[in-house]
């Protein structure tokens, strides 16, 4: 069960440590990096650059 881990209890007895775990869930709720998986794509909304597009598309056949 991988879900099994998220739900369980955390003791943490010692304030060092305790101090270090709460540092480490800010910075990560602060900061985080991420990556888009695929490039945005652009969206073309003018209609000449339509038309040039689809005429484009229509000569490769």
């Amino acid at each position: 069960m991988a879900t099994s881990s998220i739900f369980a209890n955390v003791k943490i007895t010692e304030p060092k440590k305790a101090e270090a775990f709460v540092d480490a869930l800010e910075a990560s709720a602060n900061e985080p990096i991420r990556k888009p998986s695929t490039p945005d794509i652009p969206v073309v909304t003018n209609a000449d650059d339509i038309r040039t597009l689809m005429a484009k598309r229509f000569s490769d056949l």
